[in-house]
């Protein structure tokens, strides 16, 4: 049995060196943490620091106020003071229902980040002497490309001698445009690049 105590855990930790020479042990118990709350993405009411704010907002006199003269003002009206510009000089606070700002400013960076997204490219190949029905096939593909927003690049690849029809692998890349102009537009015109001939088509936006 093993004593009691820092004496009892000098002797563990002894036997399991004798075991692994390697092994050290943790100075720092384990602590269990529970879930942290998201900062707060602005300041508001008494966390803001400045001594004096821009004040402006609905039915409120925009002017340059003392903080406690500011913070006295949205409680009379019964809202809350937003720190929106903090880098300005004296800084710019909002009076307003914080909640309902930042409910607007949450839907507003998701619309902002949507628009940012990246775009999807997808690509579809053609051989020079492509039959009708191949050719029909992939360009129903590429409608369904383009209705869900990606952009299509059609590429010609040209093997061995095969080059020297070029001239048909342009004329199929611009059919192959015109079959999808009402969902798409040119953004590449047929382009050659070594054996491979390519056009960019990006979809046109939505009504």
């Amino acid at each position: 049995m093993f004593a009691n105590g820092k004496q009892g855990c000098f002797c563990f930790t002894k036997l399991i060196k004798s075991i692994n020479p390697n092994f050290k042990p943790n100075p720092r118990p384990f602590q269990r943490r529970g879930p942290q709350k998201p900062e707060e993405p602005f300041k508001v009411n008494e966390r803001i620091t400045a001594a004096r704010v821009r004040v402006v907002g609905e039915n409120v006199k925009v002017d340059v106020y003392p903080l406690q003269q500011a913070l006295k003002l949205a409680q009379e009206l019964g809202l809350d003071l937003v720190e929106i510009s903090p880098n300005a000089d004296p800084p710019v606070c909002r009076i307003t229902d914080y909640s309902k700002f930042k409910y607007e400013h949450k839907k507003k960076q998701k619309e902002i980040k949507a628009k940012t997204q990246k775009v999807v490219l997808k690509e579809i190949r053609f051989g020079p002497n492509t039959d009708d029905h191949d050719f029909n096939f992939k360009v129903k593909h590429a409608v369904n490309f383009l209705e869900e927003g990606a952009k299509v690049k059609a590429s010609v690849l040209f093997r061995g001698r095969s080059i020297v029809y070029k001239e048909r692998g342009e004329i199929l890349l611009l059919k192959f445009a015109q079959a999808l102009e009402e969902v798409g537009k040119v953004e590449q015109m047929p382009k050659l690049e070594g054996k491979n001939m390519s056009i960019m088509i990006q979809p046109k936006p939505k009504k």
